[in-house]
């Protein structure tokens, strides 16, 4: 499974290049280089909802989601920004949780900051 995730950024990160070499557009470069760093970010603090298995599942689609959108960035030259920032509500609603439900979550929530 590691291998997969390893192979999916190498090979994002080679569409990337491969796209702007053609097109030598900067803006898009830059864009999708930092897209993709967002959401390498954020797929790594979904990590955080570990604890309540249904959020993590759904952060890790969110995830694949918002990889997608990249994709569909890179191909198609459009960008859909709510999906490239669709793995921010489940970190959100982690938050929040543990906010309203308190002591339960309270060993993750030191992970967070």
């Amino acid at each position: 499974m590691k291998a997969l995730i390893i192979i999916g950024i190498l090979v994002t990160f080679g569409l990337i290049f491969v796209l702007y070499s053609r097109n030598k557009e900067i803006k898009r470069l830059l864009a999708a280089l930092a897209s993709f760093a967002l959401i390498l970010s954020l797929g790594i603090m979904g990590n955080v909802a570990r604890p309540i298995i249904p959020l993590f599942l759904m952060h890790i689609l969110l995830t694949l989601f918002a990889w997608g959108g990249l994709l569909y960035y890179l191909v198609r030259g459009r960008y859909v920004w709510w999906v490239i920032f669709s793995p921010v509500i489940t970190i959100i609603l982690f938050i929040l949780l543990s906010l309203l439900e308190g002591s339960r979550y309270e060993d993750t929530w030191g992970q967070l900051f």
